[in-house]
């Protein structure tokens, strides 16, 4: 087990109004889900970790800007995207390389997904099993396009489709491909009945309009921004900002499977299993049912928060009927199991929640951004082009504001303009999270070079010394079925255990009790790979453990 000093902060004072420009705007302490954010400036190569008094926590340095997503892992180690600058993908969000990089800054890994024919974009995810999922554009000439369907005159010199890929990291630079998804495979179209792929598209809404949102002036058809994953399900999530629609694909399939109409858990292959945000792209309904409106970060809802399980979207609104404003939703889709319905347009008709409903004049955000749901039910909302992060509460107030004060020239002076300060999307991390065992973390000074609130948001930092005869142990490991987790000694305190996957998500709690020493985790509904076992005492991370489960 590893053992470790951490320091605790709290939030201990509020203040409202200010005339700040950039940095800590407002917090709310009474009301807050205290912890820390992750952010990638777009113009910047460096990754900032700050506390909610907006206070520097940690960086990481990279030799790229962001290309766009970054994420910190239950291990400790830094998932980030890199732009590569590729010629021929020259588009909004790409990126082309994926790096690791450890607690102290050094890159254990390095993966490129960039040249003539594809180019990693937007977003990467971590799976369980440690390997990455990544989206990239994957090009096509006119000249099969139109033998695809798509329509002559609706179609540029070269035609972006999207793939799926899942890599296993392989050394410092190397990964296997070992499970893939392409788009070109999942195609209908009514344009043309001698070439593949014609059929009616309003009766195969698990295909892909190939001559929806046509343009011979625009090469990136799809634009996928996001991609999230559902262990439970074994499912992708995928966001198409030019559909304006969320996709669910089986990831439980071949990469044979994946190619077809069949196989997998839910025996349709690789085709989409439920779509929603615009029924018009399947030709079902009018503007009328339409909901997004090039939105961003579709991500299932993580198990005990409130929605669990169901899907937050940030709908950016540019183009929205009614004026351009942003919305951030949840929606519930009706599956059970493996199996959506059938109905269409796609249920549900209604949201569960959303943020900022008809109020044009009060949010928006034109591109990228996101959404995340916190623990205590707040949400954390990135604004991207306007580079602020905002916690609303269940009911819609604010409680938490920060402007990011960093460009592509550097670090923003107080009171000075915030410009150009884009942000792709910002993550919440509570203290007590994986990635953060083993390691000291104290906040420092402000980014910027002044800050009022910042100034009355006091610190208090208290070091917890973990007792040097608290010891764990675990067997078997490897486990299949269960293992047990049995403390050398007696304490006085419950002691919680919490099983995290390589994704950071939690998939078992139990605890051991004062006057014992023994507990079991029961692993029969999980896969093959290496997870984290972590031990709390009154809500403090104290230590962890890698466990590997083989089936």
């Amino acid at each position: 087990m590893k053992k470790f000093i951490t320091v605790v902060s709290l939030l201990i004072l509020s203040f409202h109004g200010n005339s700040q420009t950039v940095g800590l705007i407002q917090h709310d302490a009474q009301s807050l889900d205290n912890g820390y954010i992750l952010f990638a400036p777009v113009g910047a190569t460096t990754t900032y970790l700050i506390d909610k008094c907006g206070k520097l926590a940690k960086t990481w340095p990279s030799n790229y800007r962001p290309g766009q997503s970054v994420y910190l892992l239950p291990d400790g180690t830094l998932l980030r995207t890199g732009n590569a600058n590729n010629a021929t993908f020259n588009a909004g969000g790409k990126g082309g390389i994926i790096e690791k990089i450890d607690w102290d800054g050094h890159v254990v890994w390095t993966y490129q997904v960039s040249d003539a024919t594809k180019c990693q974009h937007h977003d990467v995810k971590a799976l369980p099993n440690g390997n990455v999922l990544i989206i990239a554009w994957e090009s096509k000439t006119n000249t099969e396009a139109i033998a695809a369907g798509r329509n002559p005159a609706q179609v540029s010199n070269q035609l972006w489709s999207e793939q799926i890929l899942e890599v296993q990291p392989v050394g410092t630079n190397g990964g296997n491909v070992v499970w893939e998804w392409h788009l070109w495979d999942h195609l209908v179209q009514d344009f043309d009945d001698a070439k593949p792929n014609y059929g009616t598209v309003a009766t195969n809404p698990q295909l892909i309009n190939l001559n929806y949102n046509a343009n011979a002036n625009q090469s990136d058809w799809i634009h996928l921004n996001s991609i999230d994953y559902n262990a439970t399900l074994d499912q992708i999530v995928v966001s198409s900002h030019n559909m304006s629609e969320i996709w669910i694909i089986d990831h439980s399939t071949t990469t044979a499977e994946a190619a077809t109409h069949a196989g997998g858990n839910s025996g349709k292959g690789g085709d989409i299993l439920y779509r929603w945000g615009n029924p018009t792209a399947y030709d079902m309904g009018t503007n009328s049912n339409r909901h997004f409106y090039g939105q961003h970060n579709a991500r299932w809802i993580e198990s005990g928060y409130p929605f669990e399980n169901q899907i937050m979207v940030y709908n950016n609104g540019n183009g929205r009927q009614g004026g351009n404003y942003t919305t951030v939703e949840i929606i519930n889709p009706p599956v059970d199991g493996y199996n959506y319905s059938n109905t269409l347009p796609y249920l549900p008709t209604t949201t569960s929640w959303i943020y900022n409903d008809g109020n044009p004049n009060n949010y928006y955000a034109q591109n990228i951004s996101g959404a995340q749901q916190l623990p205590n039910g707040n949400v954390l909302m990135c604004n991207g082009p306007a580079g602020t992060f905002t916690e609303v509460t269940n009911s819609g107030e604010t409680v938490w504001k920060y402007i990011s004060p960093i460009n592509g020239m550097g670090i923003i002076s107080q009171n000075s303009p915030a410009n150009q300060n884009l942000v792709f999307r910002c993550t919440y991390y509570p203290y007590d999270y994986a990635g953060f065992s083993g390691h000291s973390i104290t906040s420092g000074d402000i980014i910027e070079n002044q800050n009022d609130v910042s100034a009355t948001c006091e610190l208090t930092s208290g070091l917890v010394t973990i007792n040097p005869d608290f010891n764990v142990s675990i067997f078997p490991n490897p486990s299949s079925d269960f293992m047990a987790v049995q403390l050398q000694g007696l304490l006085t305190e419950k002691v919680d255990v919490k099983l995290f996957d390589q994704s950071g998500k939690m998939l078992k709690e139990t605890s051991i009790q004062p006057g014992s020493t023994l507990c079991y985790l029961d692993t029969q509904t999980l896969y093959s790979g290496t997870y984290l076992v972590t031990y709390f005492i009154s809500g403090r991370l104290v230590g962890s453990d890698q466990v590997v489960l083989v089936k």
